[in-house]
């Protein structure tokens, strides 16, 4: 899932009640084993994301897909806050293709919602690496650090 800066839509993912794990790195770009660096010149096609390991016993992946929505505005492109940059884009990124219709019926909703076509991209997982040690779990070992999200949206998270 990438929902602008991974620092902080990692920090809200692991928030919610059934989410496992989660990894930052960068995805569907070109090249392999990019540096932050690297990704960060807006050249490679990478953008920065987060794997979300969650158990469907405590979670469905419609109510995971409904609650990243809240984290992120659906219109903006290659924008979330202040973070602009094709490689803070948003989007989902599949890697079962029988998922693909939960999470498309999850579009519909919020296009309906807002009244116009969302840039939210749907594709499937073309590559993923993790993003360096020092980027996992930021906010945890710098909790004053950037965020993009407003606090109460961890909140949200954590009784969702």
């Amino acid at each position: 899932m990438a929902g602008g800066c991974f620092w902080g839509t990692e920090h809200y993912l692991k928030q919610i009640r059934g989410v496992v794990s989660t990894e930052v790195g960068y995805a569907n770009g070109d090249g392999e084993n990019p540096s932050y660096e690297q990704v960060y010149t807006d050249t490679t096609g990478f953008v920065e994301c987060v794997k979300v390991v969650y158990d469907p016993e405590m979670l469905s992946l419609e109510r995971l897909v409904e609650i990243f929505f809240h984290s992120i505005d659906p219109l903006s492109l290659n924008r979330q806050g202040n973070d602009v940059g094709t490689r803070y884009r948003t989007g989902i990124y599949y890697v079962d293709e029988g998922d693909r219709a939960a999470i498309e019926g999850k579009y519909r909703e919020v296009e309906s919602r807002v009244g116009a076509p969302i840039v939210v991209e749907l594709e499937p997982l073309a590559n993923f690496y993790s993003a360096e040690e020092y980027h996992q779990d930021y906010l945890d070992k710098n909790p004053s650090g950037y965020c993009h999200l407003p606090a109460f949206l961890f909140e949200y998270a954590r009784k969702a």
